[in-house]
């Protein structure tokens, strides 16, 4: 399904699907196409990156915390910023995200925010839904 629909799947260690964007094009699909409007979405501030959704089904109000430090670690280590140390996140509900008229793919705009920093990883609690080879 992954590399169908352009993102990789991922589970947090408290049971949320995430998903992760695979190219600028991929993240505007992933984005706009695939999330829902209650959907957290993602993504590294001020640099290149994937965009990251953390599925929602149960209508919360923020994503529990393990599960937001796990998405947000994954942004930052499929950005431009893998190699930084501490990255700062920024994420949102997918209500918030919108884009500008000619915007180049990828791009977009955060109309509301939070942000939370972490170091750039693939979590040890965190599990792929794809085969691993896939992972770029």
């Amino acid at each position: 399904m992954g590399a169908k629909e352009g993102y990789n799947e991922f589970r947090s260690s408290e049971g949320h699907e995430i998903l992760v964007g695979r190219t600028a094009r991929d993240n505007d699909r992933l984005t706009f196409n695939v999330a829902r409007q209650n959907d957290f979405w993602l993504h590294v501030a001020a640099t290149p990156g994937s965009h990251v959704v953390i599925r929602n089904p149960g209508g919360l109000d923020r994503p529990p915390r393990a599960t937001l430090e796990e998405a947000a670690a994954l942004a930052a280590y499929f950005s431009k910023s893998r190699s930084g140390g501490r990255v700062a996140v920024h994420w949102t509900e997918r209500r918030h995200v919108g884009k500008e008229r000619g915007a180049p793919a990828g791009q977009v705009t955060l109309h509301r925010y939070k942000s939370v920093t972490v170091v750039p990883a693939i979590p040890p609690g965190v599990f792929s839904l794809e085969d691993p080879s896939e992972i770029a």
